[in-house]
């Protein structure tokens, strides 16, 4: 029965409310006559009992101007209460009007004012009454999954009230670091302290664990997640303060832990004259715009007022994502999408001076370290070659700023993406000591969160899959940053260089690869099966150390650094070779590169990046990928 109610369309609920109420207005009224009278007053010997069948006439018509009944039962909320409210007391208003010129003189007045009271308990607790029992028929059909909410402030209590109203999650208890909270209850859901979270884990056995502080720094975050680890149980999150407030988030949007989170780096805030310093007002170029780095510099720029952007890329399919994503995020923006390789100097040249470019920043670039290992010169050419022929692009068309974005494998490099982006830097330097009007920025920075070849998406994917989770070498640690503060403060730097300047972001503390797999496996709720946990859920898996890989990445040469106005950014003061010199050597590699001879580009990288020391696995693969190269 009460599942083919449920089912009715909305119009037949709409009318079976009305109903209900044409049946308790008069209920409430003859409830509040016996009341006043004691029981003894009787309608039949009384010409006026009309007045209880005509009390809804007038009654509804203010129901349903008020909105009474476009409210939806299993969601109202406290608000229904002032509406009843005014919608009773204009009601008893004109019953007193209708009383009165109609002389019903023998009526009495004060059951008047019971009726109001009764017509408000009456109409009021019906729909509360529905209302509990919609939710409860609701929790029986679709069993909800018990969780444990971290953090009842704000956010925390409009989480559980969102997840009260709907039918996946059923919150039973909240846990918080503040000691007045604690023994509160909200809805029926009660506060305890962090310390008894261990016994509410034994009493409810909670699916997962939400956190619900979004406003807080991710240090806390971090802290709190490291605490929440041991636990194994699913951990997930609300979305961040910025989209809530902007209601590109809403509070049941829950989303898994990013690595971010695990980092636990809280940003820095820009310094708005540098990030606009290049972009305002002026014609922007960036190449490999489809990329991971690429594109989100593409989104940070548009929100900068650029006179015109262009985004310059080789995958059409890239391209047209990023185009039609900035077309979303600006619309009044002028953007122009363009086709081309970083290795075809009269397209780069063409487009520069046709579009009057004014800054430049360089992404496009092979940076996946085994595929550039196994193709190395398709690496050296897109990597090396293609800087050193935008740069000089640039410098034909006059540009103003060039901006390289470098990595910490071009330090000391073992691999040969590594190599060529040291030879990229070098070939910048060169230019900029040989007296260029082009200024030449370089910005070195590691790892980056969500980039392609980023091992935090692959960790997840195989502990979805069930494992096994595989990394190359248990010691192996890496610097982390996520991208969008990667792509700021490479704005940041570029507007600071004077020419030839390599920067340096600061990426925090190196992070052990083999800590960051088995926290991902804990705050999935699983545990990782090793020696001392035989019957574990995840295996991590070490297949040793890929051809050109290090355990260590470092982000300097030497130890010479000096401070900038960004407290986030350093320069470094590297060596760097003359030009004549350096085009001497860039010459002999592009004839090697143009006849693929791999083994002959190898060795001719190391006479030029004096600091490249490739690994032994490395030379290895050198007559594969000659051969490689030559099929390709």
């Amino acid at each position: 029965m009460t599942e083919a109610l449920l089912s009715f369309s909305r119009h037949h609920k709409m009318a079976l409310l009305m109903l209900l109420d044409t049946l308790l207005l008069p209920l409430a009224l003859w409830s509040a006559v016996l009341l006043r009278l004691g029981g003894v007053w009787d309608p039949k010997l009384n010409p006026f009992w009309w007045i209880f069948l005509v009390l809804p006439l007038w009654v509804m018509p203010i129901f349903i101007k008020l909105g009474l009944y476009r409210a939806v039962l299993k969601y109202v909320d406290d608000k229904l209460v002032t509406t009843v409210f005014s919608g009773v007391s204009l009601a008893v208003l004109l019953l007193m009007a209708v009383i009165m010129m109609a002389g019903i003189t023998p009526f009495p007045r004060t059951s008047i004012i019971i009726f109001w009271v009764f017509a408000m308990a009456y109409i009021g607790a019906s729909r509360f009454v529905l209302r509990g029992l919609i939710r409860r028929i609701d929790a029986h059909d679709a069993p909800r999954l018990p969780v444990l909410i971290y953090g009842a402030g704000h956010a925390g209590v409009q989480l559980m009230l969102a997840l009260q109203a709907g039918r996946e999650y059923r919150p039973l208890a909240f846990v918080d670091d503040n000691p007045q909270l604690w023994r509160r209850t909200f809805r029926g859901v009660a506060v305890h302290a962090p310390a008894e979270l261990p016994l509410l884990i034994d009493e409810f056995a909670p699916k997962a664990i939400l956190l619900a502080m979004p406003s807080v720094g991710r240090s806390r975050q971090r802290n709190i997640l490291q605490a929440l680890e041991a636990h194994h149980i699913p951990i997930k999150s609300l979305p961040g303060m910025a989209d809530l407030v902007s209601g590109k988030a809403s509070y049941d949007q829950l989303r898994e832990i990013d690595i971010e989170d695990l980092l636990g780096r809280d940003p820095v805030p820009p310094r708005v004259d540098l990030l606009s310093a290049n972009i305002g007002g002026k014609v922007v170029l960036v190449t490999g715009a489809g990329g991971s780095i690429g594109s989100e510099l593409c989104r940070q720029i548009a929100a900068l007022s650029p006179k015109h952007l262009l985004l310059f890329e080789l995958s059409e399919f890239a391209l047209y994502s990023i185009h039609q994503e900035l077309r979303q995020l600006a619309p009044t923006l002028a953007i122009t999408p363009l086709l081309g390789s970083v290795t075809d100097y009269d397209r780069l040249l063409s487009v520069m001076t046709g579009f009057k470019v004014e800054t430049v920043y360089h992404a496009a670039a092979y940076k996946h370290v085994p595929m550039v290992e196994h193709n190395p010169v398709a690496g050296i050419l897109n990597n090396a070659f293609g800087t050193q022929t935008c740069a000089q692009a640039a410098q034909a068309a006059g540009l103003a700023t060039f901006v390289l974005i470098s990595t910490d494998k071009a330090v000391r490099p073992t691999n040969v993406m590594g190599a060529t982006k040291r030879l990229a830097e070098l070939c910048l330097q060169a230019l900029s000591d040989a007296g260029s009007r082009t200024r030449f920025v370089m910005v070195r920075f590691g790892n980056v969160l969500g980039s392609s070849g980023s091992v935090v998406p692959l960790f997840k994917q195989q502990i979805a899959a069930g494992g096994p989770v595989t990394l190359t070498h248990p010691d192996i640690t890496r610097y982390f940053m996520t991208i969008p503060e990667a792509a700021q403060l490479v704005i940041q730097a570029g507007a600071m260089g004077e020419g030839g300047d390599v920067f340096v972001l600061d990426m925090g503390e190196p992070v052990k690869i083999i800590d960051l797999a088995r926290r991902l496996v804990h705050l999935s709720g699983l545990e990782v099966k090793d020696t001392q946990q035989p019957n574990g859920d995840i295996e991590i898996r070490c297949t040793g150390l890929r051809p050109g890989e290090k355990l260590y990445e470092e982000l300097l040469i030497g130890d010479n650094t000096l401070p900038t106005p960004h407290t986030r950014i350093l320069r470094a003061q590297e060596h760097c070779l003359p030009l004549g010199e350096l085009q001497a050597h860039m010459s002999r590699l592009k004839l090697a590169c143009d006849e693929l001879d791999a083994e002959q580009a190898f060795m001719l990288m190391q006479e030029v990046v004096q600091e490249f020391k490739p690994a032994a696995q490395t030379a290895d693969w050198l007559v594969a990928a000659s051969r490689e190269d030559v099929a390709g």
